[in-house]
């Protein structure tokens, strides 16, 4: 019998974000949403680390007992910040699961049906989508920043867009969920280790360039990105009017 995989799950945080400087120490209901993020995914995995550049953000997580590895401030990816701290863990890992450190709601339920992509050895890259409800009208739909994925039999992602895949033929757009399966990509990803090594090789894509979406990049290489399928649907925190009109119930 083989020994069971050992899972690390890593949360690149970044001070100096665009669109909401600070996000990462933003309070939210008497908490930092760093801590909420690492206070969910602790309670699935007991490896959970932070991974910044910034010294403020090291500090919070150390004050609320979190554990954090400083990286490079250059790094134009999370999932490469997510393997350099991965190697400075000195530590082996079958697994390493890439959680945004702007999703302070996202669920254990969710990091569980990532673990159980990787029950077939085959499995080099996992992430989550969820299926879009027959009653979403068009502009749901064709909403560029709710990424859409097409899957193969294998429940293997195929592409993934800005745009609605597939296009309906001779159908209204306002009925397309009603006559075919969309479904959201939710952005969570994990990789096997080694596996995670070689995607921070690879040179932009010309598909990942021109939708501004990185996981084109592995696609366009050949790797296959297992899919599980998620009911919920998290909040993630973009911009300071996200905030606006959330509820914790702790």
């Amino acid at each position: 019998m083989s020994a069971p995989l050992r899972f690390v799950a890593i949360i690149p945080a970044r001070y100096a974000s665009t669109r909401f400087p600070g996000k990462p120490l933003v309070d939210i209901g008497g908490k930092t949403m760093i801590q909420r993020v690492v206070e969910q995914v602790s309670k699935v995995l007991e490896d959970v680390y932070v991974a910044t550049d910034d010294e403020r953000i090291q500090s919070a997580v150390l004050a609320f007992g979190g554990k954090v590895i400083m990286t490079s401030e250059h790094h134009k990816s999370g999932t490469d910040r997510c393997y350099e701290a991965y190697t400075k863990l000195k530590e082996d890992f079958d697994v390493v699961i890439n959680v945004q450190g702007d999703e302070p709601f996202i669920q254990p339920s969710q990091i569980e049906i990532l673990k159980q992509c990787f029950l077939s050895n085959n499995t080099e890259i996992a992430t989550l989508a969820k299926k879009m409800n027959e009653d979403d009208n068009f502009e749901i739909l064709k909403n560029a920043n709710s990424p859409k994925l097409v899957l193969n039999k294998r429940n293997e992602a195929m592409y993934f867009s800005r745009s609605v895949i597939p296009f309906l033929r001779g159908i209204d757009g306002k009925d397309w969920a009603k006559h075919h399966s969309y479904f959201k990509h939710i952005g969570i990803y994990a990789y096997r280790a080694d596996i995670l090594g070689e995607l921070t090789q690879l040179e932009q894509s010309p598909l990942e360039i021109a939708e501004s979406l990185e996981q084109l990049r592995w696609l366009e290489n050949g790797y296959r990105i297992k899919v599980g399928f998620t009911e919920v649907e998290t909040v993630g925190i973009d911009t300071p009017e996200d905030l606006l009109g959330i509820i914790i119930n702790d």
